[in-house]
């Protein structure tokens, strides 16, 4: 069978390459060639940096599987018995092997015509086939972990368990091969709903549910399926998303959590509420360099909740605090979200970043004021320690280095000198110098790890943009956007309902599905019926990726809440009470960025 460690050195050495890659694209075209006269252009990094993208995001897929890490929407499937917990992981598992089988030998076929009939890659002339061979071999390698996993899952249940979950995954395809034709959308939403419930991940069940519908309507060749999941994801903007991770995760890694807190706690900590104070402050400082608001949580609830609870606060509270503040993590730049949602809507990724920083601050606002009013009727005060310019300045000084994160990637984007992709790779470089020679986190004994952590965090996203790309493809065929916004602007016209509608559906989302596939699967639908009532595309990504980061903190299954009570080891349902008030606040804070446009494209429009 497949060695556990085997796709690890490929991983590595590819994510490394494509960070140095495209730090000395940049690093190129400011310094070499205004230095050295006719340098020419180093046109060839960018085309070798998306291949390689695409080849460590497909390898990284199987890594993922092994661990048992995707989006899943679990409500269904975690409160089935254990017993039908083993079958639908199986079932979940041989749905997915389906779909990996056709991507492979539809990969296969690709490659075969590509060698028919080259088309030739303009800046590294290379003929195509080469990197479409990592269909192939990517689907193959994920089929394999699948397997062993099943594998793994009989050894934990029985034989007969395996035997009901291949009876279920044949009764599942069971009309597809039989020819019965429900009408395109009716299996393509079907299905998709289908998968979701029995605990596929979102992607492959975007994914299955496209191949189901293309088997049974024949609008389109099976290949499609296969070339676009290469060619949806061979794209430069993307590449952003699994930089920003690794920024965050190379900077963590070196204790900058606790340089941020001591800072907080330096200028707010003498007010009551301090050490909450500092702990909304020191979310909103990471966020700008982490963009992921469970890995806030997680980075900074690990130091925080522990702190509060022992200065008196009680610890539901402390956890439902960091679990809202972690929420702004996807709402201040730089953003996966506000990555994604740019990619799908063509919305400038820069301006998305700009224009979620005054909601952000608004929303971090909201939190410290409601903090400080809980604190000071609790008796909850500030910590008693003398603080000075001097301790300030301190303070300052050993959080420099992690401060300078965002600085880079604003001021690389806003000044001109980088693209957001560009910027994002510096600011990993950066992170990777400074993890390595300053401080001092990353060593010799976990830098493979946190380079896996990377690659297999990002491979989920990616996976489930290229499934959605074919999902959506299928929808704009189909006239399902069109049809949904006529029936909607059939209904009423006024901005102000329509928005108020939209809000709703996307909370209701945001209870159970993950933000950034929540985005990938509306977006399509739902920024035609925006647009036609005026709202810029700009502003509607606020609002979307504020009314999603929400879901972040909204029962049952808000992730943060989860990360939170996790570190604190405390009920889930007793911090979701007290998470209640301040969900509250920050469906205002919606509300504001919603009917106020100006929040957002003030600083976008000066």
């Amino acid at each position: 069978m497949l060695n556990d460690d085997f796709e690890k050195p490929f991983l590595f050495i590819g994510l490394l390459s494509i960070i140095l890659i495209i730090t000395f694209q940049t690093f190129y075209r400011y310094v070499v060639t205004n230095l050295t006269e006719n340098a020419g252009s180093a046109v060839w990094t960018e085309e070798l940096a998306r291949f390689i993208f695409v080849w460590i995001s497909y390898l990284a897929a199987p890594l993922a599987i092994k661990n048992r890490e995707n989006i899943r929407v679990d409500i269904v499937f975690d409160r089935l018995p254990q017993k039908w917990q083993h079958i639908f992981w199986m079932v979940n598992n041989l749905c997915f092997i389906v779909l990996g089988v056709v991507v492979a030998i539809m990969g296969m076929d690709l490659i075969s015509m590509q060698m028919r009939s080259p088309q030739i890659a303009p800046a590294l002339q290379i003929p195509y086939y080469i990197p479409y061979m990592i269909l192939p071999i990517g689907f193959s390698l994920m089929v394999l972990r699948l397997v062993q996993d099943t594998i793994k899952e009989i050894k934990r249940s029985s034989i007969m368990h395996g035997v009901a979950a291949a009876v279920i995954t044949a009764l599942i395809f069971i009309p597809v091969l039989l020819g019965i034709d429900f009408g395109a959308t009716t299996v393509l939403f079907g299905y998709f709903l289908l998968f979701l419930v029995i605990g596929v991940p979102i992607g492959i069940s975007l994914g299955l549910a496209s191949l189901v519908t293309l088997l049974s309507s024949g609008s389109l060749p099976i290949d499609y399926v296969a070339q676009i999941s290469f060619t949806s994801i061979d794209s430069f903007p993307i590449m952003a998303i699994p930089f920003f991770i690794a920024a965050g995760i190379f900077m963590g890694s070196g204790g900058l959590s606790e340089r941020l807190l001591n800072l907080a706690d330096e200028l707010l900590g003498p007010l009551p509420g301090g050490m909450a104070l500092a702990t909304i402050a020191t979310c909103m400082f990471f966020a700008a360099i982490s963009g992921s608001g469970p890995a806030t949580v997680a980075a900074i609830g690990s130091l925080t909740i522990p702190a509060m609870i022992e200065r008196g606060y009680d610890k539901y509270f402390a956890c439902a605090v960091v679990a809202a503040a972690g929420a702004i993590g996807v709402m201040i730049p730089p953003s996966n979200p506000f990555v994604i949602y740019g990619v799908a809507s063509q919305a400038s990724i820069g301006k998305l970043f700009i224009a979620g920083i005054l909601p952000g601050v608004l929303t971090g606002l909201v939190l410290m004021a409601f903090s400080y009013w809980v604190s000071k009727k609790n008796g909850w005060m500030g910590e008693e320690k003398e603080r000075s310019v001097k301790s300030i300045a301190k303070a300052f000084w050993d959080a420099k280095l992690a401060l300078m994160v965002p600085v880079i990637v604003l001021g690389g984007i806003y000044g001109g000198l980088m693209t957001p992709t560009e910027a994002a790779a510096v600011a990993a470089f950066y992170g990777l110098i400074v993890g390595i020679f300053i401080y001092k986190g990353l060593n010799r004994h976990n830098i493979v790890d946190s380079f896996m952590e990377v690659c297999s965090t990002s491979a989920i996203v990616i996976i489930l943009m290229a499934m959605a790309t074919i999902f959506g493809y299928i929808m704009t065929v189909e006239q399902v956007p069109a049809k949904i916004a006529g029936f909607i602007l059939g209904m009423t016209n006024s901005k102000i309902v329509i928005l108020l509608l939209i809000n709703v559906l996307l909370l209701v989302i945001g209870t159970f599905m993950e933000a950034l596939a929540a985005i990938v699967i509306l977006v399509p639908i739902l920024l035609p019926i925006v647009t036609k009532v005026g709202v810029d595309p700009v502003h509607f990504g606020i609002i979307m990726v504020v009314n999603l980061a929400i879901g972040f903190v909204t029962p049952p299954v808000g992730v943060n809440l989860f990360v939170a009570s996790s570190v604190a080891k405390v009920k889930l349902g007793d911090v979701s009470k007290q998470v209640l008030p301040i969900l509250g606040l920050m469906i205002v804070v919606l509300l504001a960025v919603t009917y106020i446009p100006e929040i957002s494209l003030m600083l976008v429009n000066d």
